[in-house]
């Protein structure tokens, strides 16, 4: 039997309405992470967690209704009846819309990954829904190593692409990799963790062939 993986996507859901279905503990961590991404965000329960009145969320103090979960774009389901989790994931689907019902893979059309975050840099976690304790242990292990750093360097590497496309009229030209992994001189990273920003910043345009920048050879990245 072949066994196919889930496609790893980023949903920019800023402005587009959300439902979940059900207002516990569980709901409050799902609509925290919509509400974070700009998502207009409707939760629907008879019993409300109390701390939703802090969230910029519309709520429903009410049952999930027959097929209510067509209006929306996106969709979860983490109430304590698995009857209705499974509703909801069944009316999504024939709606197509896409519908995470938490902790039950069998009435998933997508699954969340655990998220380190630092700033614009977000790294994700996920085993397939295989174990989401595993998923939560490396997602931690990766936020311990964030730190100014990795803003520092994303922030020189954001602004030499810019330079980048604007000089050769893509920014999908051999060096950045060089550049990153130092191929046996110091890479980017350990220049900037040196506070050598300047340098680095030097080290990465001259990978990238700025002092020919005629016709710089092309790749995919």
């Amino acid at each position: 039997m072949t066994t196919h993986h889930s496609y790893p996507v980023h949903l920019l859901l800023q402005g587009r309405p959300c439902l979940v279905v059900g207002a516990g503990n569980i709901a409050l961590r799902k609509a925290a992470g919509l509400v974070d991404a700009g998502a207009d965000v409707t939760v629907v329960g008879p019993w409300v967690h109390p701390d939703f009145q802090h969230m910029p969320v519309t709520i429903e103090a009410r049952p999930y209704r027959e097929g209510e979960v067509a209006d929306y774009r996106l969709a979860i389901a983490c109430t304590d009846d698995p009857a209705v989790n499974h509703q909801v994931y069944v009316e999504g689907e024939a709606a197509g819309i896409w519908v995470n019902s938490a902790d039950d893979p069998d009435n998933c059309a997508w699954i969340l990954p655990s998220v380190a975050r630092n700033g614009d840099l977000t790294i994700t976690a996920s085993t397939n829904g295989r174990s989401p304790a595993m998923a939560s242990w490396l997602r931690r292990r990766f936020q311990a190593e964030f730190d100014e750093r990795y803003t520092e360097l994303l922030d020189l590497l954001a602004e030499v692409r810019a330079e980048a496309r604007a000089h050769f009229g893509t920014s999908e030209i051999r060096g950045w990799n060089e550049a990153l992994d130092g191929n046996g001189e110091r890479g980017l990273f350990d220049l900037i963790a040196d506070g050598r920003v300047d340098e680095a910043r030097a080290v990465l345009r001259h990978a990238l062939g700025f002092e020919d920048a005629s016709q710089p050879e092309e790749v995919s990245v």
